[in-house]
């Protein structure tokens, strides 16, 4: 790897880092980076200067201010993109759709369209959620080896949302097993009460999946599981337009 392009990531690490855990001091972000405190302050100084990371009052690194129209950017070019599937998954369904991504140890949305009902699920574009008391979440995390998601789980920790979310190490493990069996997981009431969600999670590298949302009354168990197959034809073309990959 040459010099330039390894300093690209490790700009691309500080920048994640300092998503996932906040401002740091030089010697916190060396430790981490596995970098000598001159590097970091060389790395630093330089996404200072474009105004990715900006410097505090208490001489810490955080995430700069250039950043918030990027992240905006970003956002708008995946509901546009996703947009049309979504809406097609929406109408059909009549219950919304949603796009989601992982994010850290978290699942973040990123487009949704909401359902044509005036009772609906809505989730904000943005909004992180824990991986083991949602769909989407659970979808994603079935994609990974085990030891890597058993991982991801352990550093979010598995606190309770309701009453019947999975909170126990050995339950999830089984879980996970029966999402990569039948190709799709079921949020029944884990993040919300009286919520229920089906999510098919990307089949290739892209940690992505997509779900469809409903109040349980109306988006029951059995209409959830024959949901699936619509959802997973939207997974596939939603990765095609990402990725490129073959469905």
């Amino acid at each position: 790897m040459s010099g330039e392009i390894r300093a690209v990531v490790r700009a691309g690490e500080m920048l994640e880092l300092l998503r996932a855990e906040g401002p740091l001091g030089v010697s916190e972000l060396g430790t981490s980076l596995e970098l000598p405190v001159g590097s970091v302050h060389r790395l630093a100084r330089t996404l200072v200067s474009l105004g990715l990371v900006q410097q505090l009052a208490d001489r810490r690194y955080g995430l700069g201010a250039r950043l918030v129209p990027l992240g905006r950017a970003a956002n708008e070019l995946f509901g546009v993109r996703a947009r049309p599937v979504l809406n097609s998954l929406a109408r059909d369904l009549e219950e919304s759709a949603n796009l989601a991504t992982l994010s850290g140890d978290r699942a973040e949305y990123v487009a949704q369209v909401a359902g044509p009902h005036a009772m609906r699920m809505f989730t904000e574009v943005g909004r992180r959620v824990p991986l083991h008391s949602t769909g989407v979440g659970k979808a994603m995390l079935a994609t990974l080896d085990e030891g890597d998601a058993l991982a991801l789980l352990d550093e979010q920790h598995m606190n309770p949302a309701t009453s019947k979310t999975i909170v126990d190490r050995e339950q999830m493990r089984g879980e996970l097993a029966a999402i990569r069996q039948r190709g799709y997981a079921i949020d029944d009431e884990e993040m919300e009460v009286g919520v229920r969600c089906l999510a098919v999670p990307f089949t290739g590298n892209a940690l992505m999946a997509v779900s469809v949302s409903g109040p349980s009354g109306r988006f029951t168990e059995s209409a959830a599981h024959a949901a699936a197959p619509r959802v997973h034809a939207a997974a596939q073309r939603l990765e095609q337009i990402f990725t490129g990959s073959p469905a």
